[in-house]
């Protein structure tokens, strides 16, 4: 049971549902989305899509139901195109665990990119999908312009870092007494007899670890459990499936040096979900990348300090270095 919180806690871009914008809406000019709909992905499975501004740059956001709301603000003068995973959010439920993999998120992003007909794409990818989009860039280089990674995940699983590079919180948050209420609930059969509710509960819990200050746990919102995907009865099955493709992933070195594209690594101090030392890997390992530290924030850095980091993006998508970026030398310096 508890195996099965982990894997969803990983990536824990679960169930964010209609949050109001962290940032005033003149911030960067935030828009309402001129278009929305389904793209189809090569196996046919549709994929949700919302599609905010209309300028040149082309900037494509996996995870678009719980990004989309905060991140729209960055639309301004650019082309933000927000989807849905396959089997996450509005996108379709898929039911053969054999279709669920990182490689099939690189997959649909190229669908994604097709579909819009973008030769040159900016990338943003949160958690597991910070990996995913180097991924991609490694296998479709000539079509990525820039990259911003936000709390990426260790480039191989299982990877240890100092213990100055982690959150040493992760025993208290979530709060364990309640933890032990939810399993307590799920092995008397109330999740599968009350998914729904049961998901309002579970998200009522998890969210608390998803921010370094507890006080914004409300601004990360109430859930995403309309949709029967992010239900943790259906959740947890896709991220045995995805997570098991990221445990035999091995991005090998000469993959890595065809993304010479500029990287900005966005990752709080106190990341429960992804170690703050994978993100200041990837930033030394990368070749021309750059790193934003957040002090205190967790895995969703935008809710701790959202100037630091949403000007930071922009700064970066407008192709300079935001002032924050540092070029580490090693994933261990301070």
């Amino acid at each position: 049971m508890r195996h099965c919180l982990n894997l969803r806690m990983l990536a824990l871009a679960a169930m964010l549902a209609s949050v109001p914008p962290i940032l005033a809406p003149s911030a960067f000019g935030q828009t309402k989305p001129v278009d929305e709909g389904y793209v189809t992905a090569s196996d046919g499975a549709r994929l949700f899509y919302r599609k905010a501004g209309s300028g040149a740059q082309t900037v494509i956001v996996p995870l678009g139901f719980i990004l989309f709301r905060d991140f729209q603000s960055l639309a301004k003068n650019r082309t933000m195109i927000f989807y849905d995973m396959r089997n996450r959010g509005h996108s379709d439920s898929i039911t053969d665990s054999s279709r669920i993999s990182i490689q099939a998120d690189v997959d649909d992003l190229e669908a994604v990119r097709r579909h819009f007909h973008a030769q040159k794409v900016s990338l943003i990818g949160e958690s597991y999908l910070g990996m995913m989009v180097v991924l991609y860039a490694t296998q479709h280089p000539e079509h990525v312009e820039r990259i911003v990674q936000i709390g990426p995940v260790r480039r191989e699983f299982g990877a240890k870092y100092p213990p100055e590079y982690t959150a040493r919180d992760a025993d208290k948050v979530p709060d364990p007494g309640q933890m032990k209420s939810l399993e307590k609930l799920r092995a008397e059969g109330f999740e599968k007899a009350h998914p729904r509710e049961y998901c309002e509960k579970d998200w009522g819990v998890t969210r608390t670890m998803l921010v370094g200050n507890p006080a914004n746990a409300e601004r990360v919102g109430p859930g995403y459990c309309e949709f029967s995907n992010e239900w943790p009865m259906n959740l947890d099955k896709h991220f045995e499936a995805s997570i098991g493709s990221i445990e035999r992933l091995h991005i090998r070195d000469e993959g890595l040096a065809k993304v010479t594209m500029p990287v900005l690594t966005i990752h709080g101090t106190k990341d429960r979900n992804a170690p703050y030392g994978s993100g200041r890997e990837w930033a030394t390992t990368l070749a021309d990348a750059r790193f934003v530290s957040v002090d205190g924030a967790a895995h969703f850095p935008w809710l701790d300090n959202p100037e630091l980091v949403f000007s930071s993006i922009d700064e970066f998508l407008n192709g300079r270095w935001p002032a924050a970026a540092q070029k580490l030398t090693s994933s261990k310096s301070k």
